[in-house]
């Protein structure tokens, strides 16, 4: 971003020099605008499934700021020279599935030629200045709950080169495809301090950044963070993404990693994540409560798996 200019305008409530998942703008005292946008190319060889996927990781930026997605705009790149168009067709009924899903509407979208396929949404939400969680706003005291699993780095890493098991497969694509709208609901129920979605800069990534964002320290008991089945077998094996090891360097100098943490578990945290759950800081007596409500709500692995405490000398510590 460095070199780039900066909107000075009283309604953008939230724009692109922050970390935060999506920009926000002031139509109304009572009303503000979210927007994100994300695209990337297939994880897995099922169009529909692709597209229920790519959507999902798109419209997770809308829900972590406890925004409702109101329209989406479909954004492709396609080689229709080399391949049948029945192909994005599946990929746009999959999106579009669940778009629908999250109570939204496709209104259009923009499609070029292609050397490889890349898929993706633009959203656009709604919510009142009162529902709006940003990334900011972590306070000492607070529990920190993760809503998924991790591992989907290690799994589809696998995929690519065709050592993942079927049903590993099949347990981490359903994670990847399932909305977080009931986890966004939970933490406005709460009236969450602050939240996160975790994709591509990993679990530590994304909580650094919270942290940095709140002026806090988050401490991650990695003990209890839960992992998609066959992941950690995958990750001990070598399929590790080139972004694990960058996204490690990047926290480094953020971070503290207490003796004792498991190696496995620590990879966890730096794996990047696909469509991956929120990471949200609420005040401890409400804690238990959201688990259990983000579990009603579809998201079974819900738990806490840290807390947030007064600034130290670093933002991150991994601890056992």
């Amino acid at each position: 971003m460095r070199g780039l200019p900066v909107f000075d305008d009283p309604n953008l409530v939230v724009g692109a020099e922050g970390f935060s998942d999506a920009g926000v703008y002031r139509l109304r005292d009572d009303l503000l605008i979210l927007q994100s946008l994300d695209f990337f190319p297939p994880l897995v060889d099922d169009p529909y499934l692709f597209g229920q996927i790519a959507a999902a990781n798109s419209l997770s930026d809308i829900f972590a700021m406890g925004g409702q997605p109101r329209t989406a705009l479909n954004i492709v790149g396609f080689p229709d020279d080399k391949l049948d168009l029945e192909i994005l067709g599946e990929i746009l009924n999959g999106g579009a599935e669940r778009v629908k899903a999250a109570g939204a509407v496709i209104a259009g979208g923009h499609t070029v030629r292609d050397t490889e396929i890349k898929y993706g949404l633009s959203v656009t939400g709604v919510a009142t200045p009162d529902e709006l969680i940003t990334n900011s706003g972590a306070q000492p005291g607070d529990r920190l709950v993760l809503t998924k699993p991790l591992g989907t780095g290690f799994i589809t890493t696998a995929f690519k080169k065709n050592r993942c098991p079927g049903n590993v497969l099949a347990t981490a694509t359903a994670s990847m495809a399932m909305l977080n709208k009931g986890a966004s609901e939970s933490a406005r129920g709460v009236k969450a301090s602050a939240a996160t979605d975790i994709t591509g800069f990993g679990l530590a990534g994304h909580a650094g950044e919270m942290a940095q964002a709140s002026d806090v320290t988050l401490v991650i008991e990695t003990s209890c963070l839960a992992v998609l089945p066959g992941a950690a077998e995958l990750a001990a094996a070598g399929y590790h993404t080139r972004a694990s090891q960058t996204n490690r360097n990047a926290a480094d100098s953020l971070m503290q990693i207490q003796a004792g943490a498991d190696p496995m578990r620590l990879e966890m945290c730096f794996d990047p994540q696909t469509s991956g759950g929120l990471l949200i800081s609420v005040r401890a007596e409400d804690a238990e409560h959201l688990v259990a409500s983000c579990r009603e709500g579809g998201s079974e692995t819900a738990a806490i798996v840290g807390r947030v405490v007064e600034k130290t000398d670093v933002f991150l510590v991994l601890d056992d």
